[in-house]
């Protein structure tokens, strides 16, 4: 593990530390403190005219953030209809608000799956930092990661499948799932799911009850602080059976800070 800690990136000082959408169900609340590069997502209904707290992302530098190349996509979607919420405990309340001036999803996204489910984000306006508004240390590339890690989700997402959002930020602690294993499960379903080398499955195997849900997506994985994974689809929410799967930020590292940087 002392080398897993060891390899990670923190933009961009130069210095190597080393699904369906996405909710957290059997979380507990947390603080912005705790999770200062954690952003809530939010989209503008039109014909509601209303901001509401859809995705979440994470801050890797004062003008980009990373997230869910799902979250920017669709026949409705448009740069001007998404924002970012920092620094707040809260949903849909209170911190600072950015907004998007264009999204650069993966290449690969939508060939096969939800592989390559991942974007890198730019902000109109640069955010300033604070104790609860801070960058990101994102794993690097060709990190492997292995089997039963103690890995965090963070957000706001729905706190049970097909339920309403959480008011407050909440986190739950699950564990890495062998990727063989996972992949061969989602493809027993009746409408198989791929599981690629690029994704990360994690859960409480064959018990349940933790995960990310519906309003989680493009939010981080984290291991001990580091952020490991996107938030990006599963069969429903905290399933015992199908663990809940995330994109690997260490195959797209490089990809990121050629963006960003």
């Amino acid at each position: 593990m002392a080398v897993l800690k060891a390899l990670i990136v923190l933009l961009f000082t130069g210095v190597a530390l080393a699904r369906e959408s996405g909710r957290i169900v059997g979380g507990q609340p947390a603080s912005i403190e705790t999770y200062p590069s954690l952003v809530q997502v939010e989209f503008y209904n039109f014909f509601g005219d209303i901001w509401f707290q859809a995705c979440a992302g994470s801050i890797l530098t004062s003008r980009y953030f990373l997230s869910a190349a799902q979250c920017f996509d669709g026949p409705l979607y448009t740069p001007t209809w998404r924002r970012i919420r920092a620094g707040s405990t809260d949903s849909n309340s209170g911190g600072v608000l950015a907004y998007v001036e264009r999204a650069f999803n993966h290449d690969s996204y939508g060939q096969l799956g939800n592989d390559g489910d991942i974007s890198v984000i730019l902000l109109q306006s640069a955010l300033t930092y604070t104790p609860v508004i801070q960058q990101g240390a994102i794993i690097a590339q060709g990190t492997v990661i292995p089997d039963n890690l103690p890995v965090v989700h963070a957000g706001w997402g729905a706190t049970s499948e097909g339920g309403p959002p959480s008011d407050v930020l909440l986190d739950t602690t699950i564990y890495t799932v062998n990727n063989t294993l996972c992949a061969e499960r989602y493809l027993s379903l009746p409408t198989p799911g791929i599981v690629t080398e690029n994704m990360i499955c994690a859960g409480l195997l064959d018990i349940g009850g933790r995960d990310a849900c519906q309003g989680d997506s493009g939010g981080p994985l984290y291991y001990n602080g580091i952020i490991i994974g996107i938030v990006s689809w599963g069969l429903g929410c905290g399933n015992a059976t199908y663990p809940g799967v995330s994109t690997a930020v260490a195959p797209y590292t490089d990809w990121i800070v050629s963006i960003a940087s």
